[in-house]
């Protein structure tokens, strides 16, 4: 596999670590631009699929293995917005306060060949109920800005969920399981 480049589309930092977890180190990283908008009645688990899928149409290579992800944080079927400001983030934590909610994590690799597979991991996530003091200080913290839900569970949000039920890399962000089983699947060489 030498000769085959690994391309990951995305800019997330996280996901860049959660590769290395595994040992792989891509060749280039790439930022997808695509539209991001969920579709009117979406369900999160279809946007989900379809953003990585997406992800990776828009930054396919011909002969490369490519990795493309994205995870959605849900509240029922309502997809929560990446947060972009203190409000979006707060009206997120004040929705997920005291109640279990689920997060999608979608993954495609597409294989030197151009086959794409697709795998998706969904975990249940519960806070504890959140005072108003513990969402400000979390807001202080800045960890939130352009986190689906607006949380970073790798960080200081860990200390406020009570549990979780699935991937918790899946919740950060890449799905490490099934992960490694698309890239096996794509022949690239993981232990």
């Amino acid at each position: 596999m030498s000769a085959v480049r690994l391309i990951l589309a995305s800019a997330s930092p996280r996901r860049l670590e959660l590769l290395g977890r595994l040992g792989v180190v891509p060749d280039e990283v790439i930022h997808a631009d695509i539209d991001e908008t969920p579709r009117k009645a979406e369900l999160p688990t279809v946007y989900a699929a379809r953003m990585a899928a997406e992800k990776a149409a828009a930054v396919s290579r011909p002969g490369a293995v490519l990795i493309a992800a994205d995870t959605v944080v849900a509240a029922g079927r309502r997809i929560l917005p990446k947060a972009e400001t203190a409000v979006e983030a707060r009206a997120s934590l004040r929705l997920l306060s005291g109640r279990r909610h689920r997060v999608h994590s979608a993954v495609t690799v597409v294989d030197a060949g151009g086959k794409a597979r697709h795998r998706l991991a969904t975990s249940v996530v519960a806070f504890k109920p959140l005072s108003g003091d513990e969402i400000a200080a979390y807001l202080d913290s800045g960890e939130w800005h352009g986190k689906a839900g607006g949380y970073a569970i790798q960080s200081r949000a860990e200390a406020l969920v009570r549990m979780l039920q699935g991937s918790h890399s899946g919740v950060m962000g890449l799905p490490l399981f099934e992960t490694r089983a698309l890239l096996r699947a794509a022949g690239w060489p993981v232990g």
